[in-house]
């Protein structure tokens, strides 16, 4: 019985050991962004500061989030390659949108602008600045409307 409760326990502390090392958040200075990252933030917003940078290292999987100073957030893997880009309540920058999905946005939903999108691994989500969410897979086609 004593075994048990010893082997439990250092089951446990082994548990909550792993658990903090892979939960590692951290702020660091922009200029710890891969340099991936550093040159999409310079040229795609060019005058926006960073306001903060955070590197995310859970279960072996590094990401970086990053604030600039007019609310913009975006994230990157751990090359440097944008993951997701929410300008809140502006456009995101044109270059960034596949242009079928551009097109669709704009034929079927004009006055409306792309406010959010995030690569997913069927394709792409997108957020419009009327809140509707749309889905659409790697070859641009919409499969999904969420309100």
């Amino acid at each position: 019985m004593k075994k048990s409760v010893f082997f439990l326990a250092a089951l446990m502390c082994m548990m909550m050991n792993s658990v903090a090392t892979f939960a590692n958040d951290m702020i660091i200075p922009a200029t710890q962004l891969p340099a991936a990252a550093q040159s999409f933030i310079q040229k795609t917003f060019p005058g926006q500061a960073v306001s903060y940078a955070k590197v995310d290292r859970d279960f072996g999987k590094t990401t970086y989030e990053v604030c600039l100073n007019n609310g913009t957030e975006l994230e990157f893997d751990k090359n440097g390659t944008w993951d997701k880009v929410d300008c809140n309540y502006s456009a995101v920058p044109a270059n960034l949108v596949p242009a079928a999905i551009a097109n669709y946005v704009k034929t079927h939903f004009a006055g409306a602008t792309i406010v959010k999108i995030d690569k997913e691994r069927y394709g792409y989500d997108v957020e419009l600045s009327n809140e509707l969410d749309l889905k659409f897979n790697k070859q641009g086609q919409l499969v999904n409307i969420d309100d």
